[in-house]
């Protein structure tokens, strides 16, 4: 049955470009095919990870490549998933790429390209929206049935404002009270305020404790959780993956990584290939980021900070 669009009625069902799939078992082809075909489109093929990648270079045309992981397929994935970096990056289709919790680090390891959508232990919801945003953000018409206009879609649309706002405001603290906000040129995070470690982490407690009495949807601030675990970790002088600041931002991991995505467009957060692990990437604190916190803390002083 052809599908219906909202701003155009010449591409049917059957006449727009397929979406392939890949995926590490049986199951998760089939969980794969039934959120493509539930969003209107066609499923082009169905493929095992080992074979994924030479099926996609002999693909004429696809609207969208589904990539989904319930385990760690080692090498051919990791070349899969970069080969769909690489492509997605030159315009040639969109890509989803779903996985489970435990494989955000090798997966993420391999997502150079930003526009790839990554959704963890997602439900038929999310599914929709990422392969909605995919398909948007590659210039493929709405459809009838695009929930890119429900409210999990407007949500993300408020998330890149919000962060724009934490960047601008991080910015005017960075140049100091009353200063017009402008470009901060990157300076090292030691020439900040100095802040003690023991400050961070009496901070970040107090926001987990309230969790105690109070529904911690109430509280959700994933950036501000992740500035201050990084915060935290270059005091400390560790290092921390994709995955534990996930955990760090107290929302699902879909969310955090969408959050994470946006704060590394913003220039506020910056990625580190792991020397001696090619499976694994760490994110840390932009050199004019850290100093704007430290500049937040010392101004604040002894002020409760949540």
């Amino acid at each position: 049955m052809d599908a219906i669009l909202t701003e155009s009625d010449t591409l049917s069902y059957s006449t727009r470009p397929p979406v392939l799939v890949a995926g590490s078992s049986d199951a998760a082809i089939g969980r794969a095919t039934r959120a493509v075909e539930a969003f209107g489109l066609r499923v082009g093929d169905r493929l095992a990870i080992g074979s994924a990648r030479d099926r996609i270079e002999r693909q004429a045309a696809a609207t969208a490549v589904w990539i989904e992981l319930d385990e760690d397929c080692g090498g051919p994935m990791d070349d899969l998933l970069a080969q769909v970096s690489r492509d997605v990056a030159d315009g040639r289709y969109a890509a989803v790429v779903s996985a489970s919790n435990q494989l955000v680090d090798p997966v993420m390891a391999r997502l150079a390209e930003s526009t790839v959508e990554l959704i963890v232990d997602a439900d038929d919801a999310e599914r929709a929206v990422a392969l909605a945003i995919a398909v948007g953000n590659s210039g493929m018409p709405r459809r009838l049935s695009d929930v890119a206009s429900d409210q999990s879609a407007a949500r993300l649309r408020q998330l890149s404002e919000e962060v724009s706002r934490i960047a601008t405001t991080l910015a005017r603290l960075s140049t100091g009270p009353g200063a017009i906000a402008r470009a901060v040129e990157p300076a090292p995070a030691a020439d900040g305020p100095p802040v003690s470690a023991d400050t961070v982490r009496s901070v970040i407690r107090a926001r987990r404790l309230r969790a105690r009495y109070f529904s911690e949807e109430m509280f959700a601030d994933p950036a501000w959780d992740m500035l201050l675990d990084l915060l935290q970790a270059e005091i400390a002088h560790l290092r921390v993956p994709v995955s534990s600041l996930c955990i760090a931002a107290a929302v699902p991991a879909t969310t955090a990584l969408r959050w994470l995505k946006t704060m590394v467009q913003e220039g506020l957060f910056l990625r580190r290939a792991d020397p001696h692990d090619g499976r694994r990437v760490f994110v840390e604190l932009a050199p004019h980021a850290s100093q704007s916190l430290r500049r937040y803390f010392s101004e604040v002083g002894q002020v409760a900070v949540i």
